[in-house]
């Protein structure tokens, strides 16, 4: 199968942000980008840019919204945030136990992105049970689900790719590369046409278009 390969369109970027030397997961919550910027989770304004909230909690890497809870990798657990008290309502532990890297809401369940070991599980969000597990071929960094679509970011040395990959074996289906030295540490859906990926240490978050299906 032939896998199809553009180069990605990146229409804005957020950033960098007051106080913020790096950007890992990222998620949205319909209104908001939220970005896990080490110390804490930072929402922004998609149209004006500006920073709206900050909760002061530990995010290390994935950030993923439920429509409700905001849940965010630390370390070797996954936190449930109530984001409007920014409490800590559960914990589960992180499949891999360190090195974790994406993080993502799709049908009832959290789908981690594993980054060394180049693996996406999935996972029960109230126990961190293991109910499946996708290989990839690159490091996986962000992972995010669109209208039936799994798409995932990468990350290896000085490049980074968007990818939609089959969820039943992991087989590439289509990939956006990115410019080179611009990379990808976290990966959402809008729900329409717009990727927002995390930039690493550049502190920034970059919206990049969605390629329309056929």
């Amino acid at each position: 199968m032939s896998i199809e390969s553009r180069p990605a369109e990146i229409v804005r970027e957020y950033g960098p942000f007051e106080g913020v030397d790096k950007v890992g997961g990222v998620t949205h919550d319909g209104h908001c980008v939220w970005a896990a910027t080490g110390p804490a989770l930072l929402a922004f304004d998609p149209v004006s840019g500006e920073p709206q909230r900050r909760i002061d909690r530990p995010a290390d890497a994935g950030t993923a919204f439920d429509g409700h809870y905001l849940f965010q990798i630390t370390e070797a657990r996954i936190d449930k945030i109530d984001p409007s008290s920014g409490a800590v309502v559960a914990s589960i532990p992180a499949p891999g136990q360190g090195g974790d890297s994406g993080l993502a809401w799709a049908e009832g369940s959290l789908w981690v992105g594993h980054y060394r070991e180049r693996k996406i599980y999935q996972i029960d969000p109230a126990t961190g049970a293991i109910r499946r597990t996708i290989e990839s071929n690159r490091f996986v960094t962000g992972v995010t689900w669109v209208d039936g679509e799994l798409w995932h970011g990468t990350w290896e040395e000085d490049a980074s790719e968007i990818r939609r990959i089959d969820p039943a074996d992991g087989t590439v289906l289509q990939s956006l590369q990115m410019p080179a030295g611009t990379n990808v540490s976290g990966l959402e859906s809008d729900g329409a046409d717009l990727f927002y990926a995390g930039g690493g240490g550049t502190g920034k978050v970059r919206a990049v278009r969605r390629p329309k299906r056929a």
